[in-house]
C-alpha cells in the first residue's frame, strides 16, 4: 500500500479513540470553567460575608445593658487592605502600568501602611494623627473619608524614632523623637517651626494643657515629667526624681513613665509604667493621689503605657502587657474594661497608646498588627437619656396593659331578652 494512502487509513479502534479524545477535550474546558466558577462564587460569598458584618453591634457592656462603648472603625493603611465595607483596592499589573490604563495616582496613591504605630493625636477638624516609628512618618487619616496624608521623614522634617504626639487648640503638632532627644513643633500647615531640647534625654508621651498653656513631656530615661510653657517653649519645672535607675516607688516619683494626659481642670495623669499605677498631679505639679498595682485581675495593671481622659472625667488606661483598656473614676474605682489578646475589633496586640478627642471618640494604637482602632464613648448624660427612654417605654407599656385589663373588667353585661308572652 502506498505510504500516502496508509497515512489516511484508520481502524475502527482509532475512530473510537479519536471520538473519546474529542469528547474529553469538550468536557475538560467545561470542568475547568466550572471550577473557576465555583472559586469565583466562593470568593463572592466570602466578600458578601465580610460586607455583612455589622460593626455597630460590637459594644460594651453586652445587651440588654445600656451601651457605653461602641466600636466604630479601624485604620491600618487606606487602600492596601480591606476596609470596613469589604472593599479592597484593585491590584495593578505591570501590563496595566505599561499600557497606561491606570494612572500613577491610582496605582501608587497609597504606598504606605502602618507598621509600628505609637503616639496618636486628633486635630480640630477631627483628623487622626499617628506616629509610626518604623515607617518614619506621621500618618494623617481623614476619619470621614478614610483618605490619608503623610508627614514624611527627610521631606517635611528629620525623624529618627518618633514616639509621642500632642495637638493644641491651634492645631500645632508636637512630636517627641528620643532618637534626636527633642520635641519637634509643627504649625497647622505641617511645617516644622521649632524644636525643644532643654532638659530632654528620652522623650515619650506628650500632653497639652490648653487652658494653662502647658506642655508635658514624659522622659523615660530621667523618670520625670518635664513641664514647658506651650507658647515660649521654656522649661518651667520637673516632676519626679531622677538618678535612681528606675527604682523609686514613692508617691510622686516614677519608674519609666510613658503616657500622660490632662483633664478639664488641668490635673495631670501619668502612666507610671514600671510601678504599674496611675499618678495624679494638680496644675502646679503637686502630687494629688495614685491608684493601681501590679496584677492581672480586674483593676490591676501590667505595664500601663497609655492614659486618656473622657468628657466625664473618667480615666482610660491602656495596658501594654494585658492588651486591655480599663476605665476608672478619679478614685481608682474600675467602671468597665474591654480588650484581651487578639486581632478582632476590641482586641489588641501590643497595645501602646490611647487618646480621646472632644467628641468622645476613643483611639488606640497597637504595634504588632500595625493598626489603630476607633471607639465611641457614650457619655453619662447620653446613658441617662437612654435609661429614661427605656423607663418611659416600660411605664407606657404597663399603663396600656392596665388600661386594657380595666376595660375588660367594667365592660357592661349583655342586655337580657324581653320575656315572651304565654
Amino acid at each position: 500500500m502506498p505510504r500516502s494512502t496508509a497515512n489516511f487509513q484508520v481502524t475502527r479502534r482509532s475512530v473510537a479513540t479519536l471520538v473519546a479524545c474529542a469528547l474529553l477535550a469538550g468536557v475538560l474546558p467545561l470542568s475547568l470553567h466550572a471550577d473557576k466558577k465555583k472559586k469565583a462564587d466562593a470568593k463572592a460569598d466570602t466578600d458578601a460575608k465580610i460586607k455583612a458584618i455589622d460593626y455597630s453591634n460590637i459594644v460594651w457592656p453586652n445587651p440588654p445593658a445600656i451601651t457605653r462603648i461602641k466600636f466604630t472603625a479601624w485604620y491600618a493603611s487606606d487602600k492596601s487592605v480591606r476596609n470596613l465595607e469589604g472593599n479592597k483596592q484593585k491590584k495593578s499589573t505591570w501590563m496595566d502600568r505599561l499600557a497606561g490604563t491606570q494612572s500613577n495616582d491610582e496605582v501608587f496613591s497609597r504606598p504606605f501602611e502602618l507598621v509600628q504605630p505609637y503616639g496618636i493625636a486628633v486635630d480640630s477638624k477631627g483628623s487622626l494623627y499617628i506616629a509610626d516609628q518604623k515607617v518614619g512618618a506621621i500618618f494623617i487619616f481623614n476619619t470621614e473619608t478614610r483618605e490619608v496624608d503623610l508627614i514624611k521623614n527627610t521631606v517635611h522634617a528629620h525623624f529618627v524614632r518618633i514616639i509621642g504626639l500632642a495637638m493644641d487648640d491651634d492645631d500645632r503638632l508636637f512630636v517627641s523623637d528620643p532618637g534626636l532627644r527633642h520635641v519637634l513643633v509643627f504649625d497647622k500647615d505641617h511645617k516644622a517651626v521649632d524644636a525643644i531640647s532643654d532638659g530632654i534625654v528620652d522623650p515619650g508621651g506628650l500632653a497639652i494643657d490648653a487652658q494653662n498653656r502647658l506642655l508635658y513631656v514624659a522622659d523615660v530615661q530621667l523618670d520625670q515629667v518635664l513641664v514647658y510653657d506651650a507658647d515660649s517653649l521654656k522649661l518651667l519645672r520637673k516632676i519626679g526624681t531622677t538618678g535612681h535607675n528606675h527604682e523609686l516607688t514613692s508617691p510622686g516619683d516614677f519608674s519609666k513613665p510613658a503616657g500622660v494626659a490632662v483633664d478639664a481642670e488641668g490635673n495631670l495623669y501619668v502612666a507610671d509604667t514600671y510601678n504599674n499605677r496611675i499618678e495624679i498631679f494638680d496644675a502646679d505639679g503637686q502630687f494629688v493621689s495614685t491608684f493601681g498595682k501590679a496584677g492581672d485581675g480586674p483593676g490591676y495593671f501590667s505595664r500601663p503605657k497609655g492614659v486618656a481622659i473622657d468628657g466625664d472625667g473618667h480615666v482610660w488606661v491602656a495596658d501594654g502587657m494585658q492588651d486591655r483598656v480599663q476605665v476608672f473614676n478619679k478614685e481608682g474605682q474600675l467602671l468597665i474594661a474591654l480588650g484581651g489578646h487578639g486581632l478582632l475589633p476590641g482586641q489588641f496586640q501590643g497595645l501602646v497608646a490611647i487618646t480621646i478627642d472632644k467628641r468622645n471618640r476613643v483611639f488606640t494604637t497597637e504595634i504588632f498588627p500595625g493598626r489603630a482602632q476607633q471607639f465611641q464613648y457614650i457619655t453619662d448624660a447620653q446613658a441617662d437619656q437612654e435609661r429614661d427612654r427605656r423607663a418611659a417605654e416600660r411605664a407606657k407599656a404597663a399603663n396600656d396593659r392596665k388600661a386594657g385589663e380595666s376595660a375588660t373588667q367594667v365592660a357592661p353585661a349583655p342586655a337580657a331578652e324581653p320575656a315572651k308572652p304565654n
